[in-house]
């Protein structure tokens, strides 16, 4: 029995450690700061930026995906093609979709 115990804890014991807390996960891209990459990107209609950016979010497109968007100092904000980015194909699809509705919906 005893020798069963120590058993069950020594299986237990890396599938507890790797339950730990998420403070190592990167926070959530906001839409604030997708309007601001696209303004430092070389958007500077504020409004625009702001719009643009709600429609990616809305979208749905993956954290990791809106990430690609606003990194390398906001440079990859403004890139065309959503795959040269690094985007998966799924997230890619959103991006070109959202890229068509911004041009539908915010540029009125």
């Amino acid at each position: 029995m005893r020798i069963s115990m120590i058993a069950a804890a020594l299986v237990a014991l890396p599938l507890l450690a790797a339950c730990g807390g998420s403070s190592d996960k990167a926070p959530a891209v906001s839409q604030d700061q997708i309007s601001k990459a696209l303004q430092d990107g070389g958007l500077k209609d504020v409004k625009l930026a702001d719009c643009a950016a709600k429609i990616y979010v809305d979208q749905g497109i993956s954290q990791d995906g809106l990430r690609l968007m606003i990194k390398n100092d906001n440079k990859n904000a403004t890139a065309t093609d959503p795959e040269s980015l690094g985007m998966s194909g799924p997230d890619a699809d959103k991006a070109r979709t959202a890229t068509n509705k911004i041009v539908t919906d915010c540029l009125k």
